[in-house]
């Protein structure tokens, strides 16, 4: 695999299990460790959300506890942390345990316009060095439930490990009527402009 990193840079560590985050990374040259942080994601949105807290303000809040967890384990590296909300009109969805959650997820959501808040945030030495939120607007078109049970059959339990139970670079682009968005954004990961800060601190050419 091709890299574009250099020889100098401080190591880098992705602060995640998604296969999805790791994939982005790798495919634009980075090197980098993954080490999964362990972070209570529910009780942190439940109490933001008892708050009044928005789901961009949720969706920070949950990457940087992540980079802040991991990051005493690798002093001197940079760690990202990352994460993803969906809200569509003030209500929050999660990724479907099963068939049914993933039923219920797109019978909700067809028809309607939802938002998807993704975060990236960088610790280096338990300090917050950088941090980027990014929107996109999805309009899914309305579906019939024999298409979204048609839909399920193909997808399997890939529609499982998406929040909003669909992966719009597959099968779930057929969910989708408009997207207005950045595609990598859109996939879980802000990565133009997580790779315009690795630049600017040295971890890959200009």
């Amino acid at each position: 695999m091709t890299t574009l990193v250099h020889e100098t840079a401080p190591p880098l560590v992705l602060a995640s299990q998604s296969p999805f985050r790791r994939a982005m990374m790798e495919k634009a040259g980075l090197v980098f460790a993954t080490d999964a942080a362990r972070v209570d994601e529910d009780e942190i949105k439940r109490a933001m959300q008892a708050e009044g807290a928005s789901a961009a303000d949720v969706a920070i809040k949950l990457a940087e506890s992540k980079a802040r967890r991991v990051a005493p384990r690798h002093p001197g590296a940079i760690v990202i942390g990352s994460d993803q909300m969906l809200d569509c009109n003030g209500v929050w969805f999660d990724k479907p345990v099963d068939r049914a959650h993933a039923m219920a997820h797109l019978q909700a959501l067809a028809g309607k316009t939802h938002r998807l808040e993704t975060a990236a945030v960088a610790f280096r030495n338990g300090t917050r060095v950088w941090h980027h939120v990014e929107a996109a607007r999805l309009t899914m078109r309305p579906l019939e439930a024999a298409f979204i049970e048609r839909y399920l059959d193909a997808a399997g339990e890939n529609a499982y490990l998406s929040v909003g139970a669909y992966q719009l670079e597959g099968l779930g682009a057929q969910l989708f009527s408009r997207v207005d968005g950045d595609f990598f954004t859109i996939l879980g990961l802000p990565l133009l402009p997580l790779l315009g800060f690795l630049r600017a601190n040295g971890v890959v050419p200009d």
